[in-house]
């Protein structure tokens, strides 16, 4: 049925928040690795807002109603949300929209993903479809939010105004965000008040207790260098001036120097910046007491005015986050404080990631000065390169390969690959066979499932290579369960007879020196090969033949250095891919989908200047790592002719 009424143009003025007084709903989000504030469900939404309820200093065990999210932690204190098997640290953030959008009745949107599966949209997005669907515009064009999609509601479809693919989309009901009533709280920090009863015997908090001595003893002996050893002196009075303010920029704490002036000699502690209504406490010098909240202190010293400027992380009462950029942050950390990047430390340090990142929250909780920065991404191509500044690799002709449907192998005679490999035992030794596990002077386990004229079940035979001896008929049976290639490989060692084939699909390969050198190869160019394949059809030699396959990442650029034992694994790998056992069609280890392209056990530098995610260099034993897996598939120096 055709929707009433003309398209909406989103406006650029933002969202709306309703005044202080009236109810509002709650949605807590966290920062993506692409900028976006994604919003977690209504019910982990509900479980964070009763945690914070009960203790507004305390950590949300996420996985207490997200099975999915068990490895994650909120530490409301930094606004962070936590991995503890990795130590990623996210930014998040309390946001606020009116009871009547879409998160306050409970509504959804979602767009399909490549999986199948859907995808929920950004919540101001969310809103904002929801409002033009309920205001029956036909369309709503996504271009003003920064998304160049175009909303159909007539064929509930979203489509890509650049390429022009569509998605399905769908609008669903689901649990309503909390409402809260009254004013938005005010910011927290930690300890929130008094401490009251026995104290908290989490590991968390015993962890963090255990060091607040030494943090108070350093905190003291800044207080003596600030002062000049003069602060306790009688007749000296000082305020300290605590100014409540929040901003969080991408998980970066930022810095401002202030400087006080005043007629008095006053010592001045100021905590926040941005744009919001400073809150100001004043307390006495004496028994002032340094919060334990996740700041960086700064001293500046102007007319004998001190001032120590804290920049927080965000708070509970901001319903936004501004965005400025991490470059400008990191001018302004001051000089002496280390910078702690949560996310990147596997081989860079024997620190494990997860270590690193709970000392950071602990850290931070104690007062100490530590900066959270953003870990570097990785850098995965080089410079843009004309076609003209790549060149064929030396030593080897041509420059690309193709894998069609008419070099797919054919099916060899299971009885005669199995004769051509072994040699029949006249003695037979009082072992098992460690294919059926049955006694070798005993008939095969496969007896009456699978008959062969010239083989009988009791037939016993002894590969030439290796050794190792097995009933003929369990051999048999082994061939008919695997690749069909016409070789065989030894259960017990592993060697392979004959030429060993895989099931990759059709595709090409690309090879070529491009004029960069790789990290821990200052002297060498550099060998990129391009592997491209295309989604296709599964065959019979494919786990569910006659059903589609996908292949995702494609192209995918790899590099290796353009040294005499780069092009020697080169070399290896061009004879890999014509024996298709570069790839295979199987389940992705990393996104869990089934029946796609992937590698087969043949480990590929994908990662051209870093090596953050282990794919990359410097990496030292990476070409000898290659070379025994392409020799583990029967590819070794021995089969590269002069």
């Amino acid at each position: 049925m055709a929707r009433p009424g003309s398209g909406l143009l989103v406006p650029l003025n933002g969202l709306g928040y309703p005044p202080q007084n009236l109810a509002r709903v709650v949605v807590w989000e966290w920062l993506n690795e692409h900028g976006r504030w994604r919003p977690y469900s209504a019910a982990v939404c509900h479980h964070i807002e009763n945690v914070l309820k009960g203790d507004a200093r305390g950590s949300v065990v996420l996985g207490q109603v997200d099975a999915q999210l068990s490895p994650y932690i909120i530490d409301l204190q930094s606004m962070h949300q936590f991995r503890q098997d990795t130590g990623t640290m996210r930014p998040v953030q309390r946001n606020f929209y009116d009871p009547s959008s879409a998160p306050g009745k409970g509504v959804v949107w979602e767009w399909e993903n490549d999986n199948g599966s859907w995808t929920p949209y950004d919540m101001e997005i969310c809103v904002t479809i929801q409002n033009a669907y309920e205001k029956q515009h036909p369309w709503l064009d996504l271009t003003s939010l920064g998304f160049c999609y175009l909303i159909d509601f007539n064929s509930m479809s979203q489509t890509n105004r650049q390429s022009q693919r569509k998605r399905r989309l769908r609008r669903r009901m689901d649990l309503a965000y909390p409402l809260i009533m009254g004013s938005i709280p005010k910011s927290q920090s930690w300890p929130v008040g008094a401490s009251s009863g026995q104290p908290c015997s989490c590991q968390q908090c015993i962890l963090v207790n255990s060091t607040r001595a030494a943090s108070n003893a350093i905190l003291a002996s800044q207080r003596r260098k600030l002062h000049g050893g003069t602060a306790g002196n009688a007749g000296t009075t000082g305020t300290l001036t605590v100014v409540r303010q929040s901003n969080t920029f991408a998980g970066t704490s930022f810095w401002s120097a202030t400087s006080s002036s005043s007629g008095t000699n006053n010592n001045n502690i100021s905590l926040g910046g941005g744009q919001a209504k400073a809150e100001q406490v004043q307390l006495p010098l004496s028994t002032a007491n340094f919060p334990c909240s996740p700041v960086m202190p700064s001293l500046s010293s102007t007319h004998g005015h001190h001032t120590l400027t804290i920049n927080g992380q965000n708070n509970l009462n901001r319903p936004g986050t501004q965005r400025i950029s991490v470059g400008t942050a990191r001018g302004t950390i001051p000089a002496g404080v280390p910078a702690l990047p949560v996310k990147n430390l596997t081989g860079s340090g024997p620190v494990h990631p997860a270590l690193a990142g709970m000392t950071g929250i602990l850290m931070c909780a104690a007062g100490l000065p530590v900066c959270l920065t953003r870990a570097p991404k990785p850098i995965l191509h080089p410079p843009p390169i004309n076609k003209s500044d790549m060149k064929p690799v030396p030593g080897i002709n041509g420059m690309r390969r193709k894998t069609k449907k008419k070099h797919l192998r054919r099916g060899k005679n299971p009885e005669d690959v199995v004769r051509r490999y072994t040699e029949k035992i006249k003695v037979v030794p009082d072992e098992d066979c460690t294919i059926c596990m049955e006694r070798l002077v005993m008939s095969s386990g496969y007896e009456g499932v699978l008959q062969h004229k010239g083989i009988k079940p009791e037939l016993v035979g002894k590969l030439g290579k290796c050794g190792h001896m097995y009933h003929l008929l369990c051999l048999v049976a082994m061939y008919n369960n695997g690749n069909k290639d016409g070789s065989l490989q030894c259960p017990t060692c592993k060697t392979i007879y004959g030429e060993k084939t895989g099931t990759q699909p059709p595709g090409k390969m690309e090879y070529h020196v491009i004029p960069h050198c790789l990290p821990g190869y200052p002297d060498s160019k550099t060998i990129r090969i391009v592997y491209d394949i295309p989604a296709g059809i599964q065959t019979n030699e494919h786990p569910n033949p006659g059903k589609k396959f996908s292949a995702r990442g494609f192209p995918r650029h790899c590099y290796l250095p353009d040294s005499e034992k780069g092009r020697k694994v080169l070399k290896l790998l061009i004879m890999a891919w014509d024996r298709r056992l570069i790839f295979t069609i199987g389940t992705s280890s990393t996104t869990g989908e089934s029946d796609t392209v992937v590698w087969n056990e043949i480990h590929h530098k994908t990662e051209f200047g870093s090596n953050l995610t282990g794919h990359g260099y410097p990496d030292p034993n990476y070409l000898d790592n290659v070379l025994t897996e392409l020799s583990a598939q029967g590819i070794g120096e021995d089969n590269l002719k002069d």
